[in-house]
């Protein structure tokens, strides 16, 4: 129960990636008032909470929909993980967690950020999503380990709300210097948790064992 609940909390923290989105949050919401910044924060973390869980508890009913066996999702969850980590390790833009160029631009000219680009891709992203589904179908078959990883998505959104509400003094306090030695050590956990993703799928699935 402890293993599942480590794993998880380093695996969303990583994918979600608190420190680095509250960064972009200061930015975008420069202009506005505290007590704005305050209500586009809790908007965008419960948004982004409802599509997690949201995942959380239909994405094993869509793999089995779409035919994708558990070895094929670890193998496949893995390798995204991976990149993911090794883009977190060398400090570069990731498209899973962050936002592209076009999307800056349109996310500048809107008032309300809270639903797009903060809860949809940022907080809640492909990488997270798919950290997620991954996560819940490991613990397929055991309620209280579904729990245990529901309860630390719900840890990890809150974690994510007190980064958003404390973005300034936070990125003053760590710097820059700070956030990349944070950003880098959870990239280097994230590809070993990644690999080992990628060992498990691929000796469920049987290829190492088959014979001719």
């Amino acid at each position: 129960m402890g293993e599942i609940a480590a794993v998880t909390l380093a695996t969303l923290f990583a994918t979600v990636s608190p420190i680095d989105i509250s960064a972009i949050f200061a930015a975008l919401t420069a202009e506005e008032t505290a007590k704005e910044r305050r209500r586009i924060a809790r908007r965008a973390v419960t948004i982004a909470t409802v599509v997690l869980l949201t995942f959380a508890l239909v994405g094993d009913s869509l793999l089995t929909a779409l035919g994708i066996s558990m070895a094929a999702l670890r193998t496949g969850g893995g390798i995204i993980l991976l990149l993911i980590g090794i883009d977190m390790v060398f400090a570069r833009s990731s498209g899973a967690n962050s936002t592209t160029e076009t999307e800056d631009a349109e996310a500048l000219e809107r008032r309300d950020v809270s639903v797009f680009p903060m809860a949809l891709p940022l907080i809640a992203g492909p990488g997270s999503m798919g950290a997620i589904i991954l996560m819940m179908a490991h613990a397929k078959g055991d309620v209280s380990e579904q729990i245990v990883v529901v309860s630390c998505i719900l840890v990890i959104m809150l974690i994510t709300l007190g980064c958003l509400l404390a973005a300034t003094q936070l990125h003053r306090i760590l710097g820059l210097t700070g956030v990349q030695v944070i950003t880098r050590v959870m990239g280097v956990l994230l590809c070993a948790l990644a690999v080992q993703f990628m060992f498990d799928g691929i000796a469920e699935s049987g290829l190492l064992n088959h014979k001719r």
